[in-house]
C-alpha cells in the first residue's frame, strides 16, 4: 500500500511539472534564410537546450514564467530573444543569425568546444568567410592583417607566418590544423602550407591562437596554431565556380581555377566536392651558389685562385607553380544529434621553396588523407590515415655543387647535369604515412564545463634512403605518441571563471611530458579580462630525430654521439616554453568601438637548435660512426646535427582596435611589440661555443615593431579594403642563410658579417623588414549569382626582403570572377 501511495504521488508531480511546462519551436537561419544545422537553442540560466535539425528547425520544453533564450552557432554573433510563457503555451520563435564580427563570433580553438570569442581564455586572431570571399587573392594573404603575427611571402603562390619569434627557414613551430586533423608533414613536422588540399571557396573561417595551447593540441602547438574549419555542406549547398586571372609585378601570368559543389540529398545525407588548379611563374630570382672549383675562371675569363669560391647561378631552374588540389566530403545523420562525416583530399605540387641550405625544387609532392569523425551532443571521435609522397624534389644548392664537381672532372655537360648530379644526396624522396586517432567528451554539469580526450599518433617515415636513416622502400621509421588532455572551467557569481588544464604526452623516443594551462576570466557585459598561465613544448621532429642529409653530414640525434675526445652529445629532447598571458577583448563604446589587447612573458629553455657541426663523432649511439656514416670515407666521422641549448625569456604587447562607422564600414589599427632578454653570464646560452653570449647565440628573427591600419566596407553589391602594413627592419639568421645588417668585429659561422656580401655559402643582402606596404581588394556584386573582384597583393610592386633563400616579393594583381548557382533542392521522402 505505501509503495502504491508513493508511485501515485510520484506520478501527480511529474504531471504537475509537465503542466507547468512551455513549448518554444521555430526555425533559425542565417542572413541570406538558409537554415542552421546543428545550432544550439539554450534557456539561460537552465541546464535545458537542444539543437536544430537539418531544416533548421527546432523545439524546446521550458518551464513556463519569464526566460531568454540563446542560440549559438560557431562563426556568427551569438543571439538572445526574451520571453514571458504561461503554462502550455506553445509559441514560435524564429532566429536569423549574422556572420560573427572580431568580438561576437562564437569560436572552437581556444577550449575546442563552441564559446563567444569574448569568452574565450586564449588570444585568437579570426578571419571569417564573407572577409575570404570578398578577396580575390589567397586567403593566407588575410594573415597579415592580424596582431600579433609575423607574416611573410617566400613564394608568389606561398605565403607564411610566424608568431612570437624564433623563425627559421624550416619551422615546425606553429601547428596547422583542418576540421580537427594535423596537416603537417610526416618527416619534417613543417605545416602543409601551399601543399595543402582544401581550396579557398571551401574554407568557413580561419582562427589563429597566438601563444602555446599545448594542453588540447599537443607538442608543436608552442608558438601558436593556425585552425582551419571548411564549410558544411547542409549549410552552404550550392555550386561555386571562380576564376582568377593575373600578372605578378614580373609581368609574368598567373591563374587559379577552383570549383565547389555541394548538395543536400535528403534528411539525412549531405555531400560536397572541390577541386583546383593554379599555375604561375615564380619572382624573377637566381640564387647564388658558391663553389670553391680548382682551376676554374670567372665571369670574365680570369682565374680563380684555388680556395676561393666564386657564385653560380642555380642549376637548371625552374621557376613553374602549379598546384592542383581536390577534396570530397559525405555527411550523414543517422539519427538527431549524431553525425557521421567521411572526408578524404589530394593534393600535387610544383613549386621553390625556401631552405636552410638553399632553395629545393619542389616537384611533384603529393599529399592524400582520408577522415572519419562521429560526432555527437557530448563526445566527438575520429580517425584519419595521411599520406605525403615525392620521388624528383632535389636540393638545387647540392646539385649545382654536384653538377661543376662533375665538369671539373672532365664530364660533359650532359652527364654532369644527369644522374651524376644527383650522387651527392641532392634527391628528395619520401613516401610516408601517418594514422591519427582521438575520442573527446565534452560536457556542463550546472557551472562546472569538461572537455576531455585522448589523441594518438603512429608515423611511418620513409625517405627511400635519400634523406633519414632509412635503407629502401620497405625500412619504415616508426615512431608512436599517445596524449590525454582534460579541460575545466568553472563560473563562479559575478561573471569571475577559473580554468584548470592539463595535458599528458607519453613518446616513444624523448618519452613522458606533463603540460598544465591554469587561468582566471572575468566576464563583464562590456568584455572579458583574462590572466592564464600556461606551457608548451617543442618536439623534435623524425628528421631531427633521423636526418641523414648529404651522405651522413648531417644526420639525427634521437640516440646522441660520442666524439673523439670522449664528450658525449646528449639525443635531442623537447624544448619547453611557460607563458603568462594579461588580455582584455571587448568594446570601448557599444556597439562602436573596439579593443583587444594582450601582454605576454614567456620563458624558453632547451632550445631545438638548427643543425650544427658538433665535431668528429666515433659513434652515433652505441653504433660506430662508419656504420652509420655513407660518406665517412670522405668526412672521416665530421657530423653536424641538432641540439637542446640555453634560456632564455621574450616579452610583448599586440593591440588591435577596431572601429565601426557604420555597420559596413570599419576601420582597424594593429600594433605588436616583441622582445627578449638572456643571462649574458650563463654559457649554457654559448649556442656556437665562442665564450661570449649574444644575438647570434639566440637566433630571435622577429621585428621589434609591426603595425598595420585598414578600412574595410562590405554592402550589399559593393565592397573593398585597403590595409597598410609597416615592418621594423630585423637580422636574421637561420643556419647558412643571413639576413643583417653590418656588424664590425662579429662572425657568423666564421664569416664577419657584412651587409651585401658573400657570407660562406650564402649571400647577405641586409636585414629583413624595413618597408611599408599597401594590398588594395575591390569588388561588386552584379547579382545573387555574378560577382567580380580584383586584389592588389604589395600594390605599388615594391621589391621586398621577407624571407631568406627566396626571391624579393613583388606585386601580385588578381582579378576573379566568381559564378554562384542556387543549391539543388532535395529530395522529399
Amino acid at each position: 500500500m505505501k509503495k502504491a501511495v508513493t508511485l501515485l504521488l510520484a506520478s501527480w508531480w511529474c504531471l504537475m511539472a509537465v503542466a507547468q511546462q512551455a513549448t518554444v519551436s521555430g526555425s533559425v537561419v542565417n542572413d541570406q534564410g538558409e537554415a542552421l544545422i546543428g545550432a544550439n537553442v539554450l534557456v539561460k540560466g537552465i541546464a535545458s537546450g537542444t539543437a536544430t535539425d537539418v531544416d533548421g528547425q527546432y523545439s524546446l520544453s521550458v518551464p513556463a514564467g519569464d526566460h531568454i533564450i540563446v542560440v549559438t552557432y560557431i562563426g556568427y554573433a551569438e543571439l538572445e530573444k526574451n520571453v514571458s510563457l504561461k503554462a502550455g503555451e506553445k509559441m514560435v520563435l524564429d532566429f536569423a543569425l549574422f556572420e560573427g564580427t572580431t568580438f561576437d563570433a562564437v569560436v572552437v580553438s581556444g577550449s575546442k568546444k563552441p564559446e563567444k570569442l569574448t569568452e574565450s581564455p586564449a588570444t585568437i586572431e579570426t578571419i571569417f568567410s564573407r572577409e575570404i570571399e570578398e578577396y580575390a587573392g589567397n586567403p593566407g594573404e588575410l594573415l597579415a592583417r592580424q596582431k600579433g603575427i609575423d607574416y611573410f611571402r617566400a613564394g608568389i603562390a606561398t605565403p607564411a607566418f610566424n608568431i612570437r619569434g624564433f623563425n627559421s627557414n624550416f619551422n615546425s613551430k606553429n601547428l596547422q590544423v583542418t576540421d580537427g586533423r594535423f596537416s603537417t608533414l610526416i618527416a619534417t613536422g613543417l605545416p602543409l602550407g601551399p601543399l595543402s588540399t582544401t581550396i579557398k571557396e571551401d574554407i568557413e573561417r580561419m582562427e589563429v591562437i597566438l601563444g602555446p595551447n599545448a594542453t588540447l593540441y599537443g607538442p608543436n602547438a608552442h608558438n601558436g596554431l593556425l585552425n582551419t574549419i571548411t564549410k558544411d555542406p547542409r549549410t552552404s549547398a550550392g555550386t561555386t565556380i571562380a576564376l582568377n586571372p593575373g600578372i605578378s609585378g614580373d609581368g609574368d601570368a598567373y591563374f587559379s581555377g577552383r570549383i565547389r559543389h555541394a548538395q543536400v540529398l535528403s534528411d539525412k545525407f549531405a555531400f560536397k566536392v572541390t577541386g583546383e588548379y593554379t599555375a604561375a611563374t615564380e619572382f624573377d630570382y637566381a640564387d647564388s651558389v658558391y663553389i670553391d672549383r680548382v682551376g676554374a675562371v670567372d665571369t670574365l675569363g680570369k682565374p680563380i685562385p684555388d680556395g676561393i669560391k666564386e657564385g653560380y647561378t642555380e642549376f637548371e631552374l625552374d621557376n613553374s607553380v602549379a598546384f592542383l588540389r581536390a577534396e570530397a566530403g559525405l555527411y550523414f545523420t543517422p539519427v538527431k544529434d549524431f553525425d557521421i562525416i567521411f572526408n578524404a583530399g589530394y593534393s600535387n605540387s610544383t613549386y621553390l621553396a625556401p631552405t636552410n641550405v638553399g632553395r629545393n625544387q619542389i616537384k611533384d609532392w603529393k599529399i592524400n588523407y582520408y577522415q572519419l569523425r562521429f560526432s555527437g551532443a557530448h563526445w566527438f571521435a575520429q580517425v584519419y590515415y595521411s599520406q605525403s609522397k615525392t620521388d624528383s624534389t632535389y636540393a638545387i644548392d647540392e646539385r649545382t655543387k654536384r653538377y661543376y664537381q662533375g665538369i671539373d672532372a672532365g664530364l660533359s655537360p650532359k652527364e654532369a647535369g644527369g644522374a651524376f648530379s644527383y650522387g651527392s644526396g641532392a634527391i628528395f624522396q619520401d613516401d610516408s604515412r601517418r594514422l591519427n586517432a582521438e575520442a573527446q567528451y565534452n560536457n556542463t554539469f550546472g557551472n562546472l564545463d569538461i572537455v576531455a580526450g585522448v589523441q594518438y599518433q603512429y608515423d611511418q617515415a620513409n625517405s627511400l634512403g635519400t634523406y633519414l636513416l632509412d635503407e629502401n622502400a620497405d625500412d619504415y621509421i616508426n615512431v608512436s605518441q599517445l596524449g590525454g588532455y582534460a579541460h575545466f572551467t568553472y563560473k563562479f557569481n559575478g561573471g569571475w571563471r577559473v580554468l584548470a588544464a592539463a595535458r599528458a604526452d607519453n613518446h616513444e623516443i624523448y618519452d613522458f611530458n606533463f603540460i598544465p594551462k591554469f587561468g582566471l576570466l572575468k566576464v563583464g557585459d562590456k568584455g572579458t579580462f583574462r590572466l592564464t598561465y600556461g606551457q608548451g613544448i617543442a618536439s623534435p621532429t623524425i628528421l631531427n630525430m633521423y636526418g641523414n642529409l648529404f651522405s651522413g653530414l648531417i644526420l639525427g640525434n634521437a640516440e646522441g654521439f660520442t666524439l673523439t675526445d670522449g664528450t658525449v652529445v646528449e639525443k635531442q629532447k623537447v624544448e619547453k616554453i611557460q607563458t603568462i598571458e594579461l588580455g582584455y577583448r571587448g568594446q570601448l563604446v557599444k556597439g562602436k568601438f573596439f579593443l583587444d589587447a594582450n601582454a605576454y612573458y614567456n620563458i624558453s629553455k632547451d632550445f631545438l637548435s638548427p643543425v650544427t657541426v658538433i665535431g668528429v663523432a666515433t659513434h652515433r649511439g652505441s653504433t660506430p660512426i662508419e656504420e652509420v656514416q655513407d660518406g665517412f670515407a670522405f668526412y672521416n666521422g665530421l657530423v653536424a646535427t641538432y641540439v637542446n641549448f640555453g634560456e632564455v625569456n621574450t616579452y610583448g604587447v599586440d593591440l588591435g582596435f577596431t572601429y565601426y562607422f557604420t555597420p559596413q564600414l570599419s576601420g582597424n589599427f594593429n600594433y605588436s611589440y616583441f622582445d627578449y632578454s638572456v643571462d649574458e653570464n650563463d654559457l649554457d646560452n654559448d649556442f656556437d661555443k665562442n665564450g661570449t653570449v649574444n644575438f647570434l647565440d639566440i637566433l630571435v628573427n622577429s621585428p621589434n615593431h609591426k603595425l598595420g591600419a585598414g578600412l574595410n566596407y562590405s554592402g550589399s553589391q559593393f565592397f573593398g579594403g585597403l590595409f597598410v602594413r609597416w615592418v621594423e627592419s630585423y637580422d636574421y639568421f637561420s643556419s647558412f642563410q643571413i639576413a643583417s645588417q653590418t656588424h664590425p668585429g662579429l662572425t657568423y659561422r666564421g664569416v664577419p658579417i657584412v651587409e651585401n656580401a658573400r657570407s660562406g655559402d650564402s649571400f647577405n643582402y641586409g636585414p629583413l623588414g624595413g618597408f611599408v606596404t599597401a594590398d588594395l581588394s575591390v569588388g561588386y556584386r552584379i547579382n545573387d549569382i555574378f560577382t567580380v573582384s580584383a586584389a592588389a597583393s604589395n600594390l605599388f610592386n615594391q621589391e621586398l626582403r621577407e624571407f631568406t633563400a627566396s626571391a624579393p616579393t613583388k606585386g601580385l594583381y588578381t582579378l576573379e570572377l566568381k559564378v554562384n548557382l542556387p543549391a539543388i533542392k532535395k529530395k522529399v521522402r
